[in-house]
């Protein structure tokens, strides 16, 4: 069985040329599709260098323990995360956000004055064999909206990540299908979000979802990521989240 590492397949840069042609917004990079802690922050990561929109981006979630959401993006927001998750999000901030890797199982993302995150990664038998399966199944399947709801609900449970969702509707309207390829386990996870210690990985007391898109009950990092949105229809404009702009800027 093929064995990969986070950090070669995370720095395995996707081209414009290789998403495909069809009239879906289409994303492709690696992410943290989620991590909680038992202080009740959230945090997630993306990192997605091709964008069919526009440039690419990278981007940090954060859900304080009261269940408030701010995306921090080094692009616009109409080019990267609230584009689509914009009406259940409290705050918009464009900034730098920036991953360093020390190992191939070791990284450290950052947000200048807001965030200081690391990252150790792992295996499982679990990401391995949904790994094996993911990497090898056909670009039609990743578009086939019955074997979407089959995948999220079979790996939220084999995971033991909660309930899980690979296609739906996110807060802003549009519908989405992710396609993670290959997936690893956060093994251990240490957080400084605004100067407090997020502390210990822990699930939280009561999942969090946003539209269809429920975060994972556990560390979750993935490569060759793509997420298609089929739908570009808005249902409404950023509403009542606040969006700011201004490299190095607090929410």
């Amino acid at each position: 069985m093929t064995s990969y590492q986070p950090q070669t397949s995370a720095e395995a840069t996707p081209k414009v040329a290789e998403l495909p042609e069809d009239a879906a917004e289409h994303f492709a990079g690696y992410a943290v599709l989620g991590l909680p802690f038992s202080s009740g922050h959230y945090l997630a990561f993306r990192d997605f260098p091709v964008s069919s929109i526009g440039p690419g981006y990278r981007s940090v979630w954060h859900r304080t323990p009261g269940g408030e959401w701010t995306i921090y993006a080094n692009a616009a927001p109409e080019f990267s995360c609230a584009r689509y998750f914009g009406t259940a999000i409290h705050h918009t901030v464009e900034t730098d956000v920036d991953i360093q890797w020390s190992g191939p199982f070791t990284a450290r993302i950052t947000v200048p004055g807001a965030v200081d995150w690391r990252l150790q990664l792992g295996t499982s038998a679990a990401t391995t064999a949904l790994t094996a399966m993911a990497v090898r199944m056909p670009e039609r399947l990743w578009r086939n909206e019955l074997v979407l709801r089959a995948m999220g609900a079979f790996a939220g449970p084999l995971l033991n990540a909660g309930r899980m969702k690979v296609s739906g509707v996110v807060p802003n309207g549009q519908t989405f299908q992710a396609q993670p390829r290959q997936l690893w386990l956060v093994t251990d996870s240490q957080a400084t979000i605004q100067g407090e210690d997020a502390g210990a990985p822990g699930a939280l007391p009561v999942q969090d979802h946003l539209a269809d898109f429920w975060l994972p009950q556990r560390g979750l990092f993935g490569a060759r990521v793509g997420v298609r949105f089929p739908s570009t229809a808005h249902a409404a404009g950023p509403g009542p989240a606040r969006v700011r702009t201004g490299k190095n800027q607090a929410a």
